[in-house]
């Protein structure tokens, strides 16, 4: 039996805040729990979070509306920050005035930010009894913490030695005549 994971979106366009700003923010909330990910928004000092935890919420909000509507088995507390991203949007062409009459133009760039959170997926345990198989428990996946390799010690490294090195002879000046 495989269970489809059933994914949420929520999308804020034309905000005012270039995307490689945005992606920052994005960065840190990507593939954490919807929980974690809202207490990271509400301590991140940069300005775009609470726009980035509005659109969290939203996702959030649209899992659990959805889920009501069509009557599917979501586990609100088990969804997590599947996909963050933070795309071009459309760019504002400006002028500024330069020296000698001159003109700069330059661009205020918009980005379009887009959050998808989905449920944990479950892992099915199934036993086998004579010809058949039955489903004896589902239970949520946990992802177990990245086991690391045992660390490689580094070769023991000989002390360094400085050889002296030959100073050359400072040249004397000519001695000063001094005045009869």
């Amino acid at each position: 039996m495989q269970f489809e994971t059933q994914e949420f979106r929520a999308e804020a366009r034309f905000q005012r805040v270039s995307p490689q700003k945005a992606k920052l923010v994005l960065d840190l909330i990507k593939g954490q729990r919807v929980e974690d990910a809202l207490h990271t928004m509400a301590f991140t000092k940069k300005r775009v979070a609470p726009l980035v935890e509005k659109v969290l919420r939203s996702a959030l909000e649209n899992a659990n509306y959805l889920s009501q509507e069509r009557g599917l088995d979501v586990d609100i507390d088990n969804l997590y920050v599947k996909q963050a991203v933070a795309n071009d949007g459309p760019r504002m062409k400006r002028i500024r005035p330069a020296p000698m009459g001159r003109a700069f133009r330059y661009q205020r760039r918009m980005a379009n930010i887009l959050v998808t959170v989905a449920e944990r997926k479950r892992a099915v345990l199934a036993t086998t009894v004579g010809e058949d198989s039955t489903v004896v428990a589902a239970t949520p996946a946990v992802k177990s913490p990245a086991k690391k390799a045992p660390a490689k010690k580094a070769p023991a490294r000989k002390p360094a030695t400085k050889t002296a090195a030959k100073k050359t002879a400072a040249k004397k000046a000519p001695a000063r005549k001094t005045a009869k």
